[in-house]
C-alpha cells in the first residue's frame, strides 16, 4: 500500500476582497472604535456626574457601521429629509464637519435626557430655544469624545458653528468635494438609530499621511512598502490592453443607419493621405499605416504631421 504525501490543508478564506477605488487612495480609520465606545459613555451616564442633564439616563450602545470616502452631494443624497445637523469647525483643519443625528433620535434622546420614557411617539419639528439648549450640552460632550478619539492623529478643538435641519440647506462643502464618513450606529433600548460623523478629507489628508509615513512604519513595513510597489510595477507591464487601429469616426442619422445594407457604401471623413487613429478605450495614443507582416495584417507606428512640425 502507497501512502500518498500529506498536503497541507488550505486555509479557508476569512474575508472577501474589496474593490480597490484608485481615486479614494486612503482609507481613514483612525480609532473609530474608541470614539464609538466613547460616545455610548457619554451618552449613557455622562462620564463626571451621573446626574448631568446632558446623560440619557438609559443604558444605550454605539457601534462603528462604517468609514467611507465619499462626495458631499453623496452623503447628503444618504441622508433623510429632516435630520440634526451640528456643523463645526475643527482647527487645525480647515473646513467644517458635521455632526447628523436623526430627528426621531435627537427627540427621543431629549426625551430621556428631561426624564421621559423615551416612547416611540416622538414630534417632527425642529427644536425650541430650550430643548436646543438642553441638547446642545451633550453634542459638546460628544464632540469632546471625537477630540479624544483622534488626537493621535491631529489635536483637534471642535466648536459648535451652527444647526441645520434640512441637509439640502447646509452649505458645508461643494458637491464634488470628498469627504470622509463615520457611519455609527446609536442603539437606545431596543430602538436603532443611524447617525454619522462627516469631515472633509483634504483637511484629513496630510494627518493621515503623516499617520502612514515612513516615520510611522518600522524597517519591516518598509521593506515591505517597496517589494509591493516593485511587484505593481512590474504587473502594470503585463496587463493585456485592447488596442484598436481604427479610421477616424463619423456621425450618421439615425434615418441613413436604417437604410444600410450590403452593397451600400458610406462615405468616411478619414482623409485618404492620413494615418489611422491607435487607440485604447476610445482614447487615441499614436497613429499608424496598414501593412502586413508575413500573412497577418499588421500596422507601423508612424510619426503625425504635428510631430514633424
Amino acid at each position: 500500500m502507497t501512502l500518498a504525501p500529506h498536503r497541507p490543508r488550505r486555509r479557508p478564506r476569512t474575508t472577501e476582497p474589496t474593490p480597490y477605488d484608485f481615486r479614494r487612495p486612503i482609507q481613514a480609520q483612525p480609532r473609530a472604535p474608541a470614539h464609538a465606545a466613547g460616545w455610548a459613555s457619554t451618552a449613557s451616564r455622562g462620564r463626571r456626574r451621573p446626574s448631568s442633564p446632558v446623560s440619557l439616563r438609559t443604558v444605550c450602545t454605539v457601534t462603528l457601521a462604517g468609514i467611507e470616502q465619499r462626495t458631499y452631494a453623496e452623503y447628503v443624497d444618504s441622508l433623510g429629509p429632516s435630520t440634526y445637523m451640528t456643523l463645526f469647525s475643527a482647527d487645525p483643519m480647515p473646513g467644517t464637519g458635521v455632526l447628523e443625528i436623526p430627528l426621531f433620535a435627537t427627540m427621543s434622546c431629549l426625551d430621556h435626557m428631561l426624564g421621559g420614557p423615551g416612547s416611540d411617539e416622538q414630534p417632527d419639528r425642529p427644536l425650541t430655544e430650550i430643548e436646543d439648549g438642553v441638547f446642545r450640552g451633550l453634542v459638546e460632550r460628544l464632540l469632546g469624545e471625537m477630540r479624544y478619539s483622534l488626537e493621535g492623529l491631529v489635536a483637534l478643538e471642535p466648536t459648535v458653528t451652527g444647526i441645520e435641519y434640512s441637509p439640502q440647506f447646509a452649505q458645508v462643502a461643494a458637491a464634488a468635494d470628498v469627504m470622509v464618513v463615520v457611519t455609527l450606529g446609536l442603539r437606545i433600548g431596543e430602538r436603532a438609530h443611524p447617525m454619522s460623523v462627516c469631515l472633509p478629507f483634504s483637511g484629513l489628508l496630510p494627518h493621515l499621511a503623516n499617520a502612514s509615513g515612513s516615520g510611522a512604519m518600522s524597517d519591516r513595513e518598509r521593506a515591505q512598502r517597496a517589494e509591493s510597489a516593485v511587484l505593481l510595477h512590474e504587473q502594470f507591464h503585463r496587463v493585456p490592453v485592447a488596442v484598436s487601429v481604427r479610421f477616424r469616426p463619423i456621425t450618421l442619422d439615425p434615418g441613413l443607419l436604417a437604410d444600410l445594407k450590403p452593397g451600400s457604401v458610406v462615405r468616411l471623413s478619414h482623409p485618404a493621405s492620413a494615418p489611422l487613429d491607435v487607440t485604447v478605450d476610445g482614447n487615441t495614443f499614436a497613429h499608424a499605416t496598414p501593412g502586413a507582416r508575413g500573412q497577418r495584417p499588421a500596422a507601423l507606428i508612424v510619426t503625425t504631421p504635428e510631430e514633424n512640425s
